[in-house]
């Protein structure tokens, strides 16, 4: 097996491109072998490495169909749903608070005191 080519950061040729570059172009890798690296160097560090794909053998990105918008929808619709109270949050729930900001941060003054 041959080694794969790497280039400096900034210096690779035409005709190459990242997975996220070729998404901006609307293709997508196609089931294609990674063609070549990029390394980015780094102090005191290992170098950050970009995998290369093949332009001219990208496919066109599939289109969305109504089974994945409606799949989208009602994943994201879970994100919003709080854990606790189980209401719909407006927003997606933070993962590091794990539930909507109400529940995770109450306010003392509704609370019932025990005196």
């Amino acid at each position: 097996m041959a080694a794969l080519p790497v280039y400096r950061w900034r210096l690779a040729p035409d005709g190459y491109a990242t997975r996220r570059q070729l998404r901006a172009r609307g293709l997508r890798p196609g089931g294609q072998c990674v063609a070549a690296q990029l390394e980015r160097p780094r102090r005191r560090r290992e170098p950050l490495v970009a995998y290369l794909y093949r332009v001219d053998l990208a496919k066109p990105v599939r289109p969305m169909t109504p089974g994945r918008w409606a799949a989208l929808a009602k994943a994201n619709a879970a994100r919003r749903i709080c854990p606790q109270c189980r209401r719909d949050a407006g927003y997606v729930i933070p993962a590091s608070l794990g539930t909507c900001v109400p529940c995770a941060y109450p306010d003392p003054a509704d609370s019932p005191r025990s005196t």
